[in-house]
Protein backbone atom coordinates (compact mmCIF):
# COMPACT_ATOMS: atom_id res chain seq x y z
CA UNK A 1 0.00 0.00 0.00
CA UNK A 2 0.55 3.38 -0.80
CA UNK A 3 2.10 5.65 2.08
CA UNK A 4 -1.23 7.69 1.90
CA UNK A 5 -0.49 9.34 5.61
CA UNK A 6 1.79 10.79 3.97
CA UNK A 7 0.59 11.73 0.34
CA UNK A 8 -2.92 12.75 1.44
CA UNK A 9 -2.40 16.15 3.64
CA UNK A 10 -5.48 17.53 4.95
CA UNK A 11 -5.75 21.66 5.66
CA UNK A 12 -8.52 22.42 8.25
CA UNK A 13 -8.12 26.26 7.89
CA UNK A 14 -8.54 26.07 3.94
CA UNK A 15 -12.25 27.08 2.95
CA UNK A 16 -12.18 23.73 0.88
CA UNK A 17 -14.58 21.07 2.55
CA UNK A 18 -12.20 17.79 3.58
CA UNK A 19 -13.86 15.21 1.39
CA UNK A 20 -12.98 17.87 -1.33
CA UNK A 21 -9.48 17.89 -0.30
CA UNK A 22 -9.01 14.22 -0.46
CA UNK A 23 -10.58 13.98 -3.45
CA UNK A 24 -8.29 16.38 -4.82
CA UNK A 25 -5.37 14.59 -3.45
CA UNK A 26 -6.62 10.94 -5.46
CA UNK A 27 -6.74 12.90 -8.60
CA UNK A 28 -2.98 14.29 -7.86
CA UNK A 29 -2.05 10.59 -7.61
CA UNK A 30 -3.28 9.18 -10.63
CA UNK A 31 -2.37 12.13 -13.32
CA UNK A 32 1.06 12.32 -11.89
CA UNK A 33 1.29 8.18 -12.20
CA UNK A 34 1.53 7.24 -8.74
CA UNK A 35 -1.67 5.87 -9.15
CA UNK A 36 -2.42 3.49 -12.41
CA UNK A 37 -5.29 2.37 -13.96
CA UNK A 38 -7.54 -0.22 -12.09
CA UNK A 39 -5.28 0.21 -8.94
CA UNK A 40 -7.40 -0.24 -5.64
CA UNK A 41 -8.07 2.23 -3.41
CA UNK A 42 -7.49 1.79 0.59
CA UNK A 43 -11.07 0.98 2.27
CA UNK A 44 -12.82 3.68 3.42
CA UNK A 45 -12.37 2.44 7.16
CA UNK A 46 -8.61 2.45 6.68
CA UNK A 47 -7.99 5.18 4.80
CA UNK A 48 -9.80 6.97 7.36
CA UNK A 49 -7.57 5.76 10.52
CA UNK A 50 -4.74 6.85 8.44
CA UNK A 51 -5.23 10.63 7.61
CA UNK A 52 -6.91 11.12 10.85
CA UNK A 53 -10.68 11.83 9.11
CA UNK A 54 -14.03 10.62 9.44
CA UNK A 55 -14.83 7.40 7.57
CA UNK A 56 -17.86 8.98 6.22
CA UNK A 57 -15.58 11.66 4.68
CA UNK A 58 -13.74 9.59 2.64
CA UNK A 59 -17.14 7.99 0.98
CA UNK A 60 -17.97 11.33 -0.11
CA UNK A 61 -14.35 11.64 -1.21
CA UNK A 62 -14.83 8.57 -3.30
CA UNK A 63 -18.22 8.84 -4.24
CA UNK A 64 -16.79 12.65 -5.97
CA UNK A 65 -14.06 10.87 -7.91
CA UNK A 66 -17.03 8.07 -8.94
CA UNK A 67 -19.10 11.00 -10.00
CA UNK A 68 -15.84 12.40 -12.17
CA UNK A 69 -14.84 9.68 -13.57
CA UNK A 70 -11.84 8.87 -12.02
CA UNK A 71 -12.37 5.85 -9.84
CA UNK A 72 -15.35 2.47 -10.37
CA UNK A 73 -16.50 0.83 -7.67
CA UNK A 74 -16.99 -2.86 -8.02
CA UNK A 75 -19.31 -4.48 -5.93
CA UNK A 76 -17.68 -6.58 -3.03
CA UNK A 77 -14.19 -5.89 -3.99
CA UNK A 78 -13.90 -1.96 -3.55
CA UNK A 79 -12.80 1.18 -5.34
CA UNK A 80 -10.44 1.11 -7.74
CA UNK A 81 -9.13 3.48 -10.44
CA UNK A 82 -10.65 3.42 -13.21
CA UNK A 83 -9.96 0.96 -16.08
CA UNK A 84 -10.71 3.09 -18.82
CA UNK A 85 -8.45 5.70 -18.05
CA UNK A 86 -4.80 6.05 -20.14
CA UNK A 87 -1.80 4.69 -18.21
CA UNK A 88 0.54 8.08 -17.24
CA UNK A 89 4.32 7.18 -16.87
CA UNK A 90 4.71 8.29 -13.15
CA UNK A 91 6.27 12.03 -13.03
CA UNK A 92 9.56 12.27 -11.74
CA UNK A 93 10.55 15.31 -9.45
CA UNK A 94 10.43 19.05 -11.28
CA UNK A 95 14.46 20.19 -11.76
CA UNK A 96 15.28 22.78 -8.72
CA UNK A 97 18.33 23.77 -10.74
CA UNK A 98 17.68 27.44 -12.43
CA UNK A 99 20.42 26.63 -14.65
CA UNK A 100 19.44 22.77 -15.48
CA UNK A 101 19.52 21.75 -19.50
CA UNK A 102 16.43 20.44 -18.86
CA UNK A 103 14.66 20.11 -22.30
CA UNK A 104 11.06 22.34 -22.15
CA UNK A 105 7.94 20.40 -21.75
CA UNK A 106 6.71 22.57 -25.38
CA UNK A 107 8.89 24.38 -27.89
CA UNK A 108 8.46 28.03 -27.87
CA UNK A 109 11.10 31.62 -28.34
CA UNK A 110 11.72 33.47 -25.33
CA UNK A 111 11.85 36.96 -26.80
CA UNK A 112 12.12 38.21 -23.29
CA UNK A 113 15.43 37.01 -22.02
CA UNK A 114 16.69 39.89 -21.85
CA UNK A 115 13.95 41.81 -20.74
CA UNK A 116 14.51 44.49 -17.39
CA UNK A 117 13.48 43.73 -14.51
CA UNK A 118 10.88 46.06 -13.17
CA UNK A 119 11.34 47.99 -10.21
CA UNK A 120 8.09 47.78 -8.19
CA UNK A 121 7.29 51.18 -6.72
CA UNK A 122 3.95 49.97 -4.85
CA UNK A 123 6.41 48.57 -2.45
CA UNK A 124 8.95 51.29 -2.55
CA UNK A 125 9.54 53.57 0.27
CA UNK A 126 11.68 56.50 0.15
CA UNK A 127 12.53 56.72 -4.02
CA UNK A 128 13.47 58.64 -6.44
CA UNK A 129 11.77 57.47 -9.71
CA UNK A 130 12.40 58.60 -13.45
CA UNK A 131 9.46 60.93 -13.60
CA UNK A 132 5.91 60.45 -11.91
CA UNK A 133 3.57 62.28 -10.69
CA UNK A 134 2.23 62.51 -6.85
CA UNK A 135 -0.08 60.25 -6.72
CA UNK A 136 -0.91 61.57 -3.13
CA UNK A 137 -2.36 65.00 -5.48
CA UNK A 138 -4.80 63.21 -7.48
CA UNK A 139 -8.14 63.73 -7.07
CA UNK A 140 -8.87 59.99 -6.46
CA UNK A 141 -11.71 60.32 -4.19
CA UNK A 142 -13.75 62.45 -6.29
CA UNK A 143 -12.85 59.94 -9.01
CA UNK A 144 -13.81 56.78 -7.20
CA UNK A 145 -17.15 59.19 -5.85
CA UNK A 146 -18.34 59.15 -9.19
CA UNK A 147 -17.60 55.62 -10.07
CA UNK A 148 -19.93 54.38 -7.42
CA UNK A 149 -22.22 57.38 -8.00
CA UNK A 150 -21.99 55.97 -11.75
CA UNK A 151 -22.60 52.40 -11.15
CA UNK A 152 -25.77 52.93 -8.63
CA UNK A 153 -27.50 54.86 -11.37
CA UNK A 154 -29.83 52.30 -13.84
CA UNK A 155 -28.18 53.40 -16.71
CA UNK A 156 -24.86 52.72 -15.50
CA UNK A 157 -25.89 48.88 -15.34
CA UNK A 158 -25.32 49.18 -19.15
CA UNK A 159 -21.84 50.26 -18.34
CA UNK A 160 -21.03 46.63 -17.36
CA UNK A 161 -22.25 44.95 -20.51
CA UNK A 162 -19.60 44.77 -23.94
CA UNK A 163 -19.13 48.49 -25.27
CA UNK A 164 -17.08 49.91 -27.63
CA UNK A 165 -13.51 48.81 -28.35
CA UNK A 166 -12.60 52.52 -28.80
CA UNK A 167 -13.65 53.30 -25.08
CA UNK A 168 -16.19 55.09 -23.34
CA UNK A 169 -17.79 57.41 -26.00
CA UNK A 170 -18.20 59.69 -22.82
CA UNK A 171 -14.70 59.87 -22.51
CA UNK A 172 -13.64 60.09 -25.78
CA UNK A 173 -16.21 63.29 -26.43
CA UNK A 174 -14.09 64.54 -22.97
CA UNK A 175 -10.73 63.95 -24.33
CA UNK A 176 -11.87 65.51 -27.90
CA UNK A 177 -12.70 68.67 -26.54
CA UNK A 178 -9.78 68.51 -24.33
CA UNK A 179 -7.51 68.36 -27.08
CA UNK A 180 -8.78 71.06 -29.10
CA UNK A 181 -8.82 73.19 -25.86
CA UNK A 182 -5.31 72.40 -24.83
CA UNK A 183 -3.12 71.79 -27.78
CA UNK A 184 -5.74 73.45 -30.94
CA UNK A 185 -6.01 69.39 -31.89
CA UNK A 186 -9.66 68.98 -33.66
CA UNK A 187 -10.68 65.45 -33.70
CA UNK A 188 -13.41 64.18 -33.67
CA UNK A 189 -14.70 61.50 -30.81
CA UNK A 190 -14.78 58.71 -33.08
CA UNK A 191 -11.36 59.02 -33.97
CA UNK A 192 -9.97 58.94 -31.19
CA UNK A 193 -8.81 55.70 -28.89
CA UNK A 194 -8.83 54.92 -25.42
CA UNK A 195 -5.99 52.77 -24.16
CA UNK A 196 -4.40 51.76 -21.20
CA UNK A 197 -1.51 54.04 -20.86
CA UNK A 198 0.71 55.32 -23.94
CA UNK A 199 2.37 51.75 -23.99
CA UNK A 200 -0.40 49.83 -25.67
CA UNK A 201 -0.70 53.28 -27.56
CA UNK A 202 2.25 52.27 -28.95
CA UNK A 203 2.31 48.39 -29.18
CA UNK A 204 -0.89 48.56 -31.16
CA UNK A 205 0.64 51.03 -33.61
CA UNK A 206 3.79 48.90 -34.28
CA UNK A 207 1.71 45.82 -34.79
CA UNK A 208 -0.39 47.54 -37.46
CA UNK A 209 2.57 49.76 -39.05
CA UNK A 210 5.61 47.08 -39.00
CA UNK A 211 6.21 44.35 -41.42
CA UNK A 212 9.12 42.36 -40.39
CA UNK A 213 12.90 43.98 -41.79
CA UNK A 214 11.02 47.58 -42.02
CA UNK A 215 13.50 50.29 -40.57
CA UNK A 216 12.14 52.43 -37.54
CA UNK A 217 13.68 55.74 -36.92
CA UNK A 218 14.21 56.71 -33.44
CA UNK A 219 16.15 58.93 -31.04
CA UNK A 220 19.89 57.49 -30.40
CA UNK A 221 18.78 58.22 -26.20
CA UNK A 222 15.22 57.13 -26.44
CA UNK A 223 12.25 55.37 -24.32
CA UNK A 224 13.49 51.98 -24.31
CA UNK A 225 9.92 50.45 -24.25
CA UNK A 226 9.02 51.65 -27.41
CA UNK A 227 12.41 50.08 -28.66
CA UNK A 228 11.71 46.86 -27.69
CA UNK A 229 8.36 47.31 -28.98
CA UNK A 230 9.57 47.89 -32.63
CA UNK A 231 12.01 45.23 -32.45
CA UNK A 232 9.70 42.60 -31.06
CA UNK A 233 7.35 43.59 -34.35
CA UNK A 234 10.42 42.53 -36.40
CA UNK A 235 11.50 46.03 -37.02
CA UNK A 236 15.15 47.23 -37.25
CA UNK A 237 15.77 50.38 -35.63
CA UNK A 238 18.05 53.55 -37.23
CA UNK A 239 19.67 55.79 -34.35
CA UNK A 240 18.84 59.82 -35.38
CA UNK A 241 21.48 62.02 -32.95
CA UNK A 242 19.39 63.87 -30.53
CA UNK A 243 20.69 67.67 -29.32
CA UNK A 244 19.52 70.48 -26.99
CA UNK A 245 16.69 70.86 -29.72
CA UNK A 246 15.17 67.56 -30.00
CA UNK A 247 15.81 64.62 -32.54
CA UNK A 248 18.79 66.20 -35.57
CA UNK A 249 16.12 66.30 -38.63
CA UNK A 250 18.94 66.71 -40.91
CA UNK A 251 20.48 63.44 -40.11
CA UNK A 252 17.19 62.22 -40.59
CA UNK A 253 16.66 63.61 -44.00
CA UNK A 254 20.27 62.77 -45.05
CA UNK A 255 18.97 58.99 -43.92
CA UNK A 256 15.76 59.34 -46.00
CA UNK A 257 17.58 59.60 -49.45
CA UNK A 258 19.99 56.57 -48.91
CA UNK A 259 17.13 54.30 -47.04
CA UNK A 260 13.28 53.82 -46.80
CA UNK A 261 11.97 53.89 -43.13
CA UNK A 262 8.74 53.08 -42.41
CA UNK A 263 8.04 55.11 -39.34
CA UNK A 264 9.25 57.38 -36.99
CA UNK A 265 8.80 57.73 -33.52
CA UNK A 266 9.35 60.88 -31.88
CA UNK A 267 8.86 62.82 -28.13
CA UNK A 268 8.81 66.43 -29.17
CA UNK A 269 7.97 67.25 -25.59
CA UNK A 270 10.19 66.57 -22.89
CA UNK A 271 12.21 64.09 -24.89
CA UNK A 272 12.84 60.56 -22.44
CA UNK A 273 15.26 60.68 -20.96
CA UNK A 274 16.96 63.67 -22.02
CA UNK A 275 13.92 65.80 -21.10
CA UNK A 276 14.68 68.21 -24.53
CA UNK A 277 12.26 69.60 -26.64
CA UNK A 278 11.81 69.74 -30.42
CA UNK A 279 12.24 73.04 -32.30
CA UNK A 280 9.81 74.73 -34.32
CA UNK A 281 11.64 74.40 -37.15
CA UNK A 282 12.54 71.01 -36.63
CA UNK A 283 8.91 69.69 -36.38
CA UNK A 284 7.98 71.37 -39.60
CA UNK A 285 10.81 70.21 -41.63
CA UNK A 286 9.79 66.27 -40.35
CA UNK A 287 6.15 67.02 -41.10
CA UNK A 288 7.42 68.06 -44.91
CA UNK A 289 9.92 64.91 -44.66
CA UNK A 290 6.83 62.76 -43.50
CA UNK A 291 4.47 64.05 -46.36
CA UNK A 292 7.50 63.56 -49.49
CA UNK A 293 8.61 60.37 -48.14
CA UNK A 294 5.50 58.69 -47.07
CA UNK A 295 6.11 57.51 -43.97
CA UNK A 296 4.24 57.52 -40.63
CA UNK A 297 5.23 59.26 -37.53
CA UNK A 298 4.43 58.32 -34.28
CA UNK A 299 3.69 61.41 -31.10
CA UNK A 300 4.27 60.32 -28.25
CA UNK A 301 3.27 63.31 -25.80
CA UNK A 302 3.30 61.63 -22.74
CA UNK A 303 3.59 64.59 -20.51
CA UNK A 304 2.22 67.12 -22.82
CA UNK A 305 0.07 69.26 -19.68
CA UNK A 306 3.45 69.89 -17.75
CA UNK A 307 5.07 72.97 -19.20
CA UNK A 308 6.66 75.53 -16.51
CA UNK A 309 8.32 78.19 -18.34
CA UNK A 310 6.50 79.36 -21.78
CA UNK A 311 3.33 77.82 -23.45
CA UNK A 312 4.23 74.22 -24.91
CA UNK A 313 4.62 74.09 -28.89
CA UNK A 314 1.45 72.63 -30.43
CA UNK A 315 1.82 68.67 -31.03
CA UNK A 316 2.74 67.96 -34.61
CA UNK A 317 -0.63 66.15 -35.10
CA UNK A 318 -2.23 69.88 -34.54
CA UNK A 319 -0.12 70.98 -37.20
CA UNK A 320 -0.58 67.86 -39.26
CA UNK A 321 -2.48 68.70 -42.50
CA UNK A 322 -1.31 65.50 -44.62
CA UNK A 323 -2.27 63.04 -41.78
CA UNK A 324 1.39 61.31 -41.13
CA UNK A 325 0.89 61.82 -37.37
CA UNK A 326 -0.23 59.21 -34.88
CA UNK A 327 -0.86 60.88 -31.75
CA UNK A 328 -0.58 58.95 -28.32
CA UNK A 329 -0.99 60.52 -25.35
CA UNK A 330 -1.42 59.21 -21.78
CA UNK A 331 -3.61 60.47 -18.22
CA UNK A 332 -1.75 57.76 -16.89
CA UNK A 333 1.71 59.88 -16.43
CA UNK A 334 -0.40 62.62 -15.27
CA UNK A 335 -2.62 61.19 -12.73
CA UNK A 336 -1.13 58.63 -11.53
CA UNK A 337 0.04 55.47 -12.93
CA UNK A 338 -1.63 52.24 -11.52
CA UNK A 339 -4.84 54.21 -13.41
CA UNK A 340 -4.10 52.94 -16.72
CA UNK A 341 -5.54 55.58 -19.16
CA UNK A 342 -4.30 57.17 -22.42
CA UNK A 343 -5.67 57.94 -25.47
CA UNK A 344 -4.43 57.61 -29.73
CA UNK A 345 -6.02 59.31 -32.72
CA UNK A 346 -4.35 59.52 -36.14
CA UNK A 347 -6.31 58.72 -39.68
CA UNK A 348 -10.28 57.38 -39.15
CA UNK A 349 -9.64 54.17 -40.95
CA UNK A 350 -6.18 53.85 -39.39
CA UNK A 351 -7.94 54.16 -35.81
CA UNK A 352 -10.92 51.97 -36.51
CA UNK A 353 -8.13 49.25 -37.47
CA UNK A 354 -6.40 49.75 -34.04
CA UNK A 355 -9.22 49.38 -32.71
CA UNK A 356 -10.41 45.88 -34.35
CA UNK A 357 -6.25 44.92 -33.61
CA UNK A 358 -7.18 46.10 -29.42
CA UNK A 359 -10.27 43.30 -29.33
CA UNK A 360 -7.99 40.40 -29.99
CA UNK A 361 -5.95 41.54 -26.92
CA UNK A 362 -7.90 43.58 -24.59
CA UNK A 363 -11.70 43.49 -25.98
CA UNK A 364 -12.21 46.86 -23.65
CA UNK A 365 -11.30 48.78 -21.15
CA UNK A 366 -12.89 49.71 -17.40
CA UNK A 367 -15.78 51.62 -19.19
CA UNK A 368 -17.05 52.25 -15.82
CA UNK A 369 -13.73 53.99 -15.32
CA UNK A 370 -13.56 55.74 -18.25
CA UNK A 371 -16.87 57.07 -17.43
CA UNK A 372 -16.18 58.52 -14.12
CA UNK A 373 -12.77 60.31 -15.62
CA UNK A 374 -15.25 61.44 -18.14
CA UNK A 375 -17.04 63.12 -15.13
CA UNK A 376 -14.24 64.74 -13.87
CA UNK A 377 -12.87 66.46 -17.01
CA UNK A 378 -16.43 67.45 -17.53
CA UNK A 379 -17.11 69.53 -14.28
CA UNK A 380 -13.63 71.16 -14.25
CA UNK A 381 -11.92 68.54 -11.65
CA UNK A 382 -8.88 67.26 -14.59
CA UNK A 383 -7.83 71.45 -14.95
CA UNK A 384 -8.20 72.12 -11.51
CA UNK A 385 -5.76 69.37 -10.88
CA UNK A 386 -3.46 70.24 -13.44
CA UNK A 387 -3.19 73.59 -12.39
CA UNK A 388 -2.77 73.13 -8.79
CA UNK A 389 -0.23 69.97 -9.28
CA UNK A 390 1.80 72.29 -12.30
CA UNK A 391 2.33 74.83 -9.52
CA UNK A 392 3.55 72.10 -7.01
CA UNK A 393 5.31 70.68 -9.01
CA UNK A 394 7.45 73.96 -10.18
CA UNK A 395 8.20 74.74 -6.77
CA UNK A 396 9.63 71.06 -6.32
CA UNK A 397 11.66 71.70 -9.71
CA UNK A 398 13.13 74.42 -8.46
CA UNK A 399 13.90 73.08 -4.82
CA UNK A 400 15.15 70.15 -6.63
CA UNK A 401 17.66 71.93 -8.64
CA UNK A 402 18.64 74.28 -5.77
CA UNK A 403 19.58 71.14 -4.19
CA UNK A 404 21.47 69.84 -6.79
CA UNK A 405 23.44 72.72 -7.48
CA UNK A 406 24.51 73.51 -4.32
CA UNK A 407 25.19 69.74 -2.70
CA UNK A 408 25.79 68.45 -6.21
CA UNK A 409 27.92 70.61 -7.87
CA UNK A 410 31.02 68.48 -8.39
CA UNK A 411 29.30 64.60 -9.00
CA UNK A 412 26.05 65.95 -10.66
CA UNK A 413 25.59 68.15 -14.49
CA UNK A 414 22.13 69.12 -15.47
CA UNK A 415 20.01 71.69 -17.36
CA UNK A 416 16.85 72.94 -15.66
CA UNK A 417 14.46 71.25 -17.90
CA UNK A 418 11.70 73.97 -19.03
CA UNK A 419 8.57 71.00 -18.36
CA UNK A 420 8.32 67.26 -17.27
CA UNK A 421 8.47 65.37 -13.84
CA UNK A 422 12.48 64.52 -13.56
CA UNK A 423 15.51 66.24 -13.82
CA UNK A 424 18.15 64.33 -17.14
CA UNK A 425 21.22 64.31 -14.40
CA UNK A 426 25.02 63.54 -15.89
CA UNK A 427 26.67 61.97 -12.64
CA UNK A 428 30.76 62.04 -12.73
CA UNK A 429 32.38 59.08 -14.41
CA UNK A 430 34.02 58.08 -11.20
CA UNK A 431 30.51 57.12 -10.13
CA UNK A 432 29.39 53.75 -10.34
CA UNK A 433 25.68 54.28 -10.60
CA UNK A 434 24.73 49.97 -9.88
CA UNK A 435 27.14 50.73 -6.96
CA UNK A 436 25.83 53.77 -6.08
CA UNK A 437 21.69 52.50 -6.29
CA UNK A 438 22.85 48.87 -4.46
CA UNK A 439 23.98 51.20 -1.87
CA UNK A 440 21.25 53.75 -1.85
CA UNK A 441 18.82 51.02 -1.67
CA UNK A 442 20.93 49.76 1.93
CA UNK A 443 20.44 53.37 3.26
CA UNK A 444 16.85 53.36 2.60
CA UNK A 445 16.41 55.00 -0.65
CA UNK A 446 15.52 53.12 -4.21
CA UNK A 447 17.01 55.00 -7.02
CA UNK A 448 17.41 53.55 -10.54
CA UNK A 449 20.69 52.01 -11.76
CA UNK A 450 21.22 54.31 -15.22
CA UNK A 451 20.64 51.01 -17.27
CA UNK A 452 17.50 51.41 -18.86
CA UNK A 453 18.47 54.40 -20.86
CA UNK A 454 21.18 52.77 -22.36
CA UNK A 455 21.03 51.11 -25.60
CA UNK A 456 23.69 49.89 -28.57
CA UNK A 457 24.44 53.14 -29.49
CA UNK A 458 24.30 55.45 -26.35
CA UNK A 459 26.10 54.78 -23.27
CA UNK A 460 26.21 57.57 -20.61
CA UNK A 461 26.90 57.42 -17.23
CA UNK A 462 23.70 59.50 -16.65
CA UNK A 463 19.84 59.28 -15.31
CA UNK A 464 16.71 61.07 -14.58
CA UNK A 465 15.96 62.27 -11.46
CA UNK A 466 12.36 62.43 -11.00
CA UNK A 467 11.45 65.54 -8.40
CA UNK A 468 7.62 65.13 -8.47
CA UNK A 469 6.45 62.69 -6.34
CA UNK A 470 8.81 64.36 -3.60
CA UNK A 471 7.23 66.54 -0.96
CA UNK A 472 9.79 69.15 0.32
CA UNK A 473 10.98 66.77 3.63
CA UNK A 474 11.24 63.65 1.47
CA UNK A 475 13.43 65.25 -1.23
CA UNK A 476 15.79 66.49 1.15
CA UNK A 477 15.66 63.78 2.66
CA UNK A 478 16.67 61.16 -0.47
CA UNK A 479 19.07 63.94 -1.45
CA UNK A 480 20.41 63.63 1.83
CA UNK A 481 21.08 59.96 1.39
CA UNK A 482 22.10 60.16 -2.50
CA UNK A 483 25.03 62.62 -1.56
CA UNK A 484 26.02 60.19 1.27
CA UNK A 485 26.48 57.25 -1.08
CA UNK A 486 28.05 59.22 -3.85
CA UNK A 487 30.60 60.53 -1.35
Amino acid sequence: MLPYKSLIQIDRNIPVTIYIQVCNSFISLITNGTLQPSDILPSSRILAELIGINRNTVKLAYEELISQGWAESVERKGVFVLSKLPVISKTKLPETNKNSSKEESFLWTNKFKEARPVRNFQKAGLSIDDGFPDVRLAPVDQLMREYRSLSKKFYGKNFLKYGSSKGSEHLRISISNYLSNTRGLAVSSENILITKGSQMGIYLTAQLLLNPSDVVAVGTSNYSYADDTFKYAGANLVRIPVDANGMDIDYLEEILQKQKIKVVYIIPHHHFPTTVTLSMERRLKLLNLAREFRFAIIEDDYDFDYHYENKPYLPLASIDHNHNVIYIGSISKTFAPALRIGFMTGPSVFIDAVASLRELIDKQGDTLLEDAFSVLFNNGEMERHFRKSLKIYKQRRNLFCDILQSEFRDTIEFEIPEGGLAIWSHFDSKIDLVKMSENALKNGLSIDNGKFYKNESFVTNAMRLGFASLEEKEMVKALGILKKVVQ
